[in-house]
């Protein structure tokens, strides 16, 4: 049999009305597969919840105000509503089952994921994190976590069969950039030549110091 893992769809925020509807918080991209009449889904709820280690069984979802709202078997008034609210949902998905979008992934199967660069391995995805802007894949490498914008111009290749990705990432990710080498010293005058005896060579006034560093520019 083809291993089975769950996905977590959503969280059921507070009672709506009085016949039970229950308002749900969706954590998935395509609730119109997910929630459909006859789903079941497995509840995470506190040990002490009289919900523990059930299973709750979708009868309709019907959206009120733009708020997704769920009328659940066996959940029949406000009172068995709202000892499940906080409850959330997880379905069981097929580990291999693929999202319907070309090249888009489920975060459960980026996760775990090794990571190669110029055919080396140099690190393990332990997490995505979606972030406004696109999402990170968190990636352990020599017991640091870097984040790797998950982006087709660094993350050319995702090979879920092989277990790994490739990333091309541009330099000064994965490691600090060698300083450029500083730009040779001024040669101090002979022991018999004054600082003023070279044209348009001026002294420093009196009592300063003259500033030998030499600024080094990182790229």
């Amino acid at each position: 049999m083809p291993a089975r893992t769950q996905l977590r769809v959503g969280r059921l925020s507070r009672a709506h009305g009085l016949k039970g509807a229950i308002k749900i918080e969706l954590y998935t991209d395509d609730p119109g597969r997910r929630f459909v009449p006859g789903a079941r889904f497995a509840l995470q709820v506190p040990t002490s919840s009289k919900w523990h280690g059930k299973s709750l069984e979708l009868v309709e979802l019907r959206v009120y105000n733009g708020s997704p709202v769920g009328f659940f078997a066996g959940v029949t008034d406000r009172t068995e509503a709202e000892s499940l609210v906080k409850a959330v949902l997880w379905i069981e998905q097929d580990a291999t089952e693929l999202s319907s979008e070309p090249e888009a992934w489920y975060v459960h199967q980026l996760a775990g994921l090794d990571v190669w660069r110029d055919g080396a391995r140099i690190g393990r995805v332990v997490r995505v994190d979606a972030l406004p802007a696109q999402d990170m894949l968190i990636v352990e490498t020599q017991g640091n976590e870097v984040m790797v914008p998950f982006v087709k111009a660094i993350v050319p290749e995702v090979d879920l069969r092989a277990g790994r990705i490739t990333v091309t990432p541009p330099a000064g990710l994965f490691e600090e950039l060698e300083p450029e080498a500083d730009a040779p010293a001024a040669e101090a005058p002979a022991a018999d030549e004054s600082p003023g005896d070279e044209p348009g060579a001026t002294e420093p006034a009196d009592g300063a110091e003259p500033d030998a560093s030499v600024p080094t520019d990182r790229a």
